[in-house]
C-alpha cells in the first residue's frame, strides 16, 4: 500500500470549464448559466453547445464531484423544473489539482 494521498481523477479541460462556471454561478447553476458563464471564460473564442454542458455536468456528478437536485416548475418553462448543479469538496479538490501546475507555471498562489 502507497502512503501516497489518493488524487482525484484528472480532469479534462472542458471538465475544467465546466467546474469553473458552476463555482461562478453560485447558488443559481443550471444548464444555461452554466453555458453562460462558460462562454464569458472563453470570451467568445468557443461556442459551447447546451448538450456538452450537461453531458459534462453528468460525468462530474458521476464521479461525485457535482451534485444536482431539481428545482420547483415554473410557469415560464411551460411547467418545468430546472435542474440545479453545486460543487462538491471532491470537485473543488479536483479541480485545485487541476490548476495546480498552471498555478506554479504562472506563480500564483492561494487562487482556490
Amino acid at each position: 500500500m502507497s502512503n501516497k494521498s489518493k488524487q482525484p481523477p484528472p480532469l479534462g479541460e472542458f471538465e475544467v470549464l465546466v467546474l469553473t462556471a458552476v463555482l461562478a454561478a453560485g447558488t443559481n447553476a443550471y444548464g444555461a448559466t452554466v453555458q453562460e458563464e462558460i462562454e464569458q471564460i472563453v470570451s467568445g473564442k468557443r461556442e459551447i453547445s447546451l448538450g456538452a454542458v450537461y453531458t459534462t455536468l453528468d460525468r462530474l456528478e458521476q464521479k461525485g464531484y457535482v451534485k444536482s437536485w431539481t428545482g420547483e416548475p415554473t410557469p415560464e418553462r411551460g411547467g418545468r423544473a430546472k435542474r440545479y448543479f453545486e460543487v462538491q469538496g471532491s470537485g473543488q479538490r479536483a479541480l485545485r489539482a487541476a490548476l495546480e501546475p498552471m498555478q506554479k507555471a504562472c506563480g500564483i498562489v492561494g487562487v482556490l
